[in-house]
């Protein structure tokens, strides 16, 4: 399979794939690995989510956003 790439992701996986000592098709693949775990979960827990909705549980935006800007603070 080829991935079509711009020059500057070309580059910029070529540079992490020397820091990391990997080849840029370990590190492509991994990425394609944790891209499809990732979309796996949330697929999952989508009808989660829809389920808390329809019972009227919801969190309020301002609670959303003091939680993830906590998280990114961490």
């Amino acid at each position: 399979m080829d991935i079509g790439l711009t020059m500057d992701q070309e580059s910029r996986l070529a540079e992490l794939a020397v820091r990391d000592g990997r080849s840029p098709s370990e590190l492509a693949a991994e990425a394609v690995a944790r891209y499809l775990d990732d979309e796996a979960r949330f697929a999952e827990m989508v009808p989660h989510g829809i389920a808390a909705a329809d019972r009227g549980e919801f969190v309020a935006p301002d609670k959303v956003w003091a939680r993830a800007e906590r998280i990114l603070k961490s």
